[in-house]
């Protein structure tokens, strides 16, 4: 079962156990991850910059490698960045901390489909929605959960800017990879020691740059379409060992056949053998099925 909902379907206090397939899941979830739909389409739509939602991953992956090459280390604003809409007040302090503190971080609440007053952004007029290559102009980028993982988590490094990932509980397949202090800054849920964080990032600055680095070159070498597809191929290869029976397809259903459109998977060439083309993809797997 593929669990297209936000939110994982399997607590570990439910018996018996079901091999349900999410794309972001917590420790209190038996739920298996795999890669997200958005990787190819989609994702939470942000009007108006991405009405249809953030789009291809390959093809944002493009954009936001451009952006960063004009907007080099030395040539970034010191400071945090966030827009986003509430929703959660978990992000509220960070807001709180803009408006004490702008030197350090310029972060607003933008509206969403649940926007009815000031109310609902702190008292102030919603902010104007950013692109994320507009992004890259900034040092230091923050990434929150929303109703599960966030989408934007991996976008975010391709700025080459310092990510900064509040709190742990929410993951997605590739997150076990990317560790703390190594990729990114990891920052307690409650935001207590954020301010201090972004006092020593501006005060070793050498340390924050090569921590930003080792984030970027993380994910443009190893979630690669062909990395995430990999991913895909032996995730289900795997699972298929473990079953006890002989699945069969019902008369009744019909074979949906996907046409890739012009993305990295294209590059396997024209339609060869089902077995070729998983044998070219995983030839340059760099990520294993994480632990269920």
């Amino acid at each position: 079962m593929v669990n297209v909902r936000d939110y994982p379907q399997m607590p570990t206090w439910v018996q018996p156990v079901l091999p349900i397939f999410s794309f972001s899941k917590t420790s209190e979830y038996h739920d298996i991850m795999y890669p997200a739909w958005t990787f190819w389409e989609g994702g939470p739509a942000v009007w108006p910059i991405y009405p249809s939602g953030l789009g291809r991953w390959d093809l944002m992956r493009d954009d936001l490698k451009k952006s960063a090459a004009q907007w080099p280390w030395k040539k970034k604003e010191s400071k945090g960045f966030f827009r986003g809409s509430r929703t959660s007040p978990e992000r509220d302090p960070l807001i709180l901390l803009s408006r004490e503190a702008p030197e350090l971080v310029d972060a607003e609440y933008t509206k969403n489909q649940a926007w009815k007053s000031e109310r609902d952004t702190l008292g102030r007029p919603p902010a104007k929605e950013i692109p994320l290559v507009d992004h890259c102009k900034y040092k230091y980028l923050f990434n929150f959960r929303g109703v599960a993982a966030s989408f934007r988590f991996k976008h975010l490094f391709l700025c080459g800017s310092l990510v900064f990932h509040v709190g742990d509980e929410w993951q997605e397949f590739f997150y076990p990879q990317l560790k703390p202090w190594v990729h990114y800054i990891p920052v307690q849920q409650d935001l207590s020691d954020v301010r201090e964080l972004l006092q020593f990032v501006k005060e070793n600055d050498a340390i924050a740059q090569e921590i930003a680095t080792r984030g970027k070159e993380f994910i443009l070498e190893h979630l690669r379409m062909e990395d995430v597809s990999c991913y895909w191929e032996r995730l289900l290869t795997e699972f298929s060992q473990l079953l006890t029976y002989k699945p069969k397809r019902r008369n009744n259903y019909n074979l949906i056949v996907h046409n890739p459109s012009k993305t990295e998977l294209s590059k396997v060439g024209k339609p060869v053998g089902y077995g070729k083309v998983i044998a070219e993809l995983c030839a340059a797997c760099r990520l294993m099925p994480a632990e269920a």
